[in-house]
């Protein structure tokens, strides 16, 4: 996507064409989703997807661009990494398109029922990035490729096809144009799949009902072991002829199957590497659709999801519809930016705050739970892909205040899982009826607490609190029992166990905060001293959280900067010592007060990481560092707003401001780290409002420097809650006042009712910091 973002009346190149960008007289776009820019992360750590996909939509259609295995000769192959959303920007072949992704995560999966259209010799091997003529990938040009919102085009030079793709939330459409006749294929390929490897397609099913229906299913294990998903096909025309490959090598018993040619034109299809061709005479200019839609239950469903969000045949009528949902999700807030650069991150952090998780039931409500039974989702819309150690933190706040409604389901989504759940506990990373136990901590309580203590969720709260502490007793996951019985996580038990000990603890404040707010006594007082056990892995003779083993000695090799096999996860100790959001008061005195804090602050911020350091992290890239503050991961997203603890507000909005603008930019590689869902969006969100929520589950966000001149948040209950920032500029990053309603808002707070309640925040800004504020 071409983006000019130093002028107010631009264009953009689409395919060799022009398309204007319509401004007002404020030069705001007269639509918000004609700022949303897909391209945004699709590089390097970024790992978003640039394809079709609707608020939060079970189909996620997109383009892959290369078929790299996860291992090569038996070991990881590193290169793998690039492609968790399944699209690098800097490759040159498009491998086909593929209708499940997930956005910015670290690991990965999906990448489920890939088609590709074809003319020509049918060639059923996708060939390879140097001999893409070998296959059915196809050479493409950045000049021929436009993506937008629920819209995503390319020219595929190889076989001369225009293809389009767009979606409602559970079914993918694709538009194929043929610019010569010929005879054509649609290649589907049932083997395809992002972080492949040789069994991880476990089975596939394919049945040809008619000249133009395909049902069937596919079952993997990867990243969700046992994950299951149907799916229904139709083409806007009879395919003449179809046929079949099943790849399988070594496949010892066939079975009495083998009396059929199975290859041509045969019905029932079953294999674990399967791929299907489906021919057709076209003439120049034809154009061919394919209609795909998804189900977690069952072939029957996949049909009714189709004729029940895709009765018909118009492509553009899905696309601006899906459009017109990401208008009103866009139109949450509402914001007066200073460039037109400004107004494309800020809504395309809005576009990828709303991509996970993701829809998981049929339109009747059908779905696959946690005990691979069917469940009917009564009264709520269930989700999966739950990414909660990155989410967590600032991506369920933001829902909790602009869709406070979704996150009640999301929340919702997390208790049947727990009631289905054979181990008794909360989702830690839940995915496709899957627990895939990625990353530590027990972080749905977090997300429960904060939902139910800022009242977006209204169900059973004591159940709720049953659950968190279920699951917070759950002794077998990652040194719980040792973290019950010594107050931390022993060294030689878990390789992060700081870390572990660190996020258990602000976890158990989460509990401990939704027991008091329901009158629980007893166990708020358990979870509140619990709360208290990041003080265990303190050291006090280097001033930094530290490995610990069971007898209680702290580990003797130790580097501070190293953030490879030090006891942490995607951080080294400078950053994560920082991690108690629920007792940052207490943590600056254990560290020797303000002048220690601000000085730890000042180091952590200016200091050089050298690469030596991060180089066996894979998460953690040079982009996305500032000094030796990691802001590509998430454990010191909250250390910014410390300062405010040291009376230096001023360096608050200064840091704020510079990361703001170095991590955040227009363009393919915009990310300065993965999104995780939306966890990196939903920091810039907040912070380019000028607040956030440093401890999830208290009712309070810290104020800090607004990059917005003005906005607007309509809130789920019809009130408004207006932020400005007065005598705003990019000089002018310090904040002089701050006023709340018109009255001097004292400290540097701001209640989650003052919010809600509607009212307006007003930031009074200068060149200069004042450091009387």
């Amino acid at each position: 996507m071409r983006i000019f973002p130093n002028i107010i009346s631009c264009v953009s190149i689409i395919c060799g064409f022009f398309v204007p960008f319509t401004t007002s007289a404020q030069g705001q776009s007269a639509r918000l989703v004609d700022y949303v820019d897909p391209m945004i992360g699709t590089a390097k750590m970024g790992h978003t997807f640039p394809g079709a996909t609707v608020p939060f939509g079970a189909v996620q259609l997109s383009p892959d661009t290369d078929t790299i295995p996860y291992a090569v000769n038996g070991r990881y192959n590193a290169d793998v990494y690039k492609y968790c959303a399944g699209y690098q920007y800097d490759d040159p072949t498009i491998v086909g398109f593929s209708h499940t992704h997930f956005s910015g995560t670290g690991h990965a999966d999906l990448g489920d029922f890939l088609l590709m259209p074809t003319s020509g010799e049918l060639q059923l091997n996708p060939g390879t990035a140097d001999a893409p003529d070998m296959g059915y990938r196809s050479r493409y040009s950045h000049d021929n490729e436009y993506a937008a919102a629920n819209y995503y085009k390319v020219k595929l030079d190889a076989h001369d096809i225009t293809a389009e793709l767009t979606s409602s939330s559970r079914v993918g459409f694709h538009r194929y144009t043929f610019s010569k006749p010929a005879e054509s294929h649609i290649i589907l390929d049932l083997m395809h799949g992002i972080y492949n490897y040789d069994g991880k397609t476990v089975w596939s099913v394919a049945r040809v009902l008619n000249d133009s229906t395909v049902v069937g299913y596919r079952q993997t294990n990867g990243w969700a072991r046992t994950r299951v998903v149907y799916f229904a096909m139709r083409f806007s025309k009879p395919f003449k002829n179809y046929g079949s490959r099943n790849f399988e090598k070594d496949q010892v018993y066939k079975g009495f199957w083998r009396k059929f040619d199975q290859t041509d034109n045969f019905a029932d299809l079953a294999g674990s590497k399967l791929r299907m061709h489906f021919d057709f005479d076209v003439e120049a200019g034809e154009q061919l659709h394919v209609k795909f839609a998804l189900s977690p239950v069952s072939m029957d469903n996949a049909l009714v999801n189709m004729e029940e969000e895709v009765p018909h045949w118009d492509f553009d009528k899905i696309k601006y519809a899906g459009q017109e949902r990401w208008e009103k999700e866009l139109r949450r807030i509402e914001v007066k930016m200073p460039t037109r650069e400004d107004y494309i991150n800020f809504y395309t952090a809005m576009y990828h705050a709303a991509l996970m998780p993701t829809t998981y039931m049929d339109v009747n409500g059908d779905y696959r739970g946690i005990d691979h039974q069917i469940h009917r989702a009564e009264g709520f819309t269930n989700y999966t892909s739950f990414s909660l150690w990155d989410t967590f933190r600032a991506f369920h706040p933001y829902l909790n205040l602009v869709n406070p409604s979704r996150n009640a389901d999301m929340v919702q989504s997390m208790m049947a899982h727990y009631e289905q759940n054979v181990l008794g506990i909360l989702p830690i990373w839940s995915h496709y009826a899957n627990e895939n136990w990625c990353m530590s901590g027990y972080h749905s309580v977090s997300v429960i607490a904060d939902a139910i203590i800022k009242g977006a969720y209204t169900g059973d709260a004591n159940k709720a609190l049953d659950a968190c502490v279920a699951t917070a007793n759950f002794r077998r996951y990652e040194g719980i029992g040792e973290y019950i019985d010594l107050g931390y996580v022993p060294d030689e038990k878990n390789g992060t166990s700081v870390s572990n000990t660190l996020e258990y603890a602000y976890d158990d404040w989460c509990i401990a905060q939704l027991a008091k707010y329901l009158g629980q006594e007893d166990i708020y007082a358990t979870f509140s001293a619990r709360a208290e056990n990041w003080r265990n892995v303190f050291d006090s003779s280097i001033g930094f959280m530290r490995p610990k083993d069971t007898t209680g000695k702290f580990r003797e090799k130790f580097d501070a900067l190293e953030t490879h096999g030090q006891g942490f996860i995607e951080g080294n100790t400078w950053n994560y010592s920082l991690y108690v959001p629920h007792n940052p008061q207490g943590l600056m005195e254990l560290l020797g007060g303000k002048k220690r804090l601000s000085a730890y602050l000042d180091s952590l911020f200016t200091m050089y990481l050298p690469d030596k350091f991060f180089e066996h992290t894979e998460d953690i890239t040079r982009e996305g560092i500032i000094g030796n503050y990691v802001h590509g991961n998430e454990p010191a997203h909250h250390v910014v707003y410390l300062y405010q603890l040291t009376g230096e507000r001023w360096k608050t909005h200064e840091w704020v401001r510079k990361i703001l603008q170095d991590q955040y930019h227009n363009g393919y590689d915009g990310l300065g780290g993965n999104d995780d869902c939306g966890q990196m969006s939903a920091w810039y969100l907040f912070s380019s409002l000028g607040f956030y929520p440093v401890a999830p589950a208290s009712d309070e966000y810290w104020l800090g420097a607004p990059i917005v001149e003005s906005a607007s948040i309509h809130l789920e209950n019809g009130k408004v809650f207006r932020v400005e920032a007065i005598n705003q500029g990019s000089k002018h990053i310090y904040v002089q006042e701050v006023l709340l309603n018109g009255e001097p808002l004292k400290g540097f707070t701001i209640k989650h009712n003052d919010i809600i309640n509607g009212g307006h925040l007003q930031f009074k800004m200068g060149a200069r910091p004042n450091k009387n504020l």
